[in-house]
């Protein structure tokens, strides 16, 4: 089953491409807009909350639960701007590039705790439930921008 990870980092790859087309759009957003909450929206409705939320749960899944890594969740308000979100999106590559180098040798299953209950997954699991939330909040970002007054663009992987 050594081609998981291989397909897994071409994967990850067509996901970056479509997460910078959603950068540069941002990049068009204003400052205010971009950190405006709009309460109808999840995970504290503003673009630069989602995104951040985005990158949580790339920390909490792959790099705490899955490397087992310590990493601290970022907190909406450290990030000013969209370039400030891209420079920690670039940290969840560099672990998510590590978890995938690895999905070959995790074995069967990962085996994690939450609320003090053990679970086990398939590596292949964790990388399709981190990268569908991603998924999932990117729509999110593009129909807030809508609410916005702005046009959203294609984000994706085939446009």
């Amino acid at each position: 089953m050594e081609f998981i990870s291989v397909y897994s980092k071409e994967q990850y790859e067509y996901i970056k491409e479509s997460r910078e087309v959603l950068f540069e759009f941002c990049k068009t957003i204003s400052p205010e807009d971009f950190v405006n909450q709009n309460s109808s929206f999840g995970r504290g409705g503003s673009i630069r909350n989602l995104l951040v939320h985005i990158t949580n749960t790339y920390q909490y899944w792959i790099a705490n639960l899955a490397l087992k890594k310590n990493v601290i969740y970022s907190e909406y308000e450290n990030f000013k701007t969209i370039q400030d979100v891209i420079i920690l999106f670039t940290t969840v590559d560099d672990f998510m590039f590590e978890f995938i180098s690895k999905m070959d040798y995790f074995g069967d299953e990962i085996s994690y705790k939450i609320q003090n209950v053990k679970h086990s997954t398939k590596p292949i699991r964790l990388f399709s439930h981190v990268i569908t939330h991603e998924y999932h909040h990117k729509g999110q970002i593009l129909s807030l921008s809508r609410h916005l007054g702005y046009i959203p663009v294609d984000t994706d992987i085939m446009r």
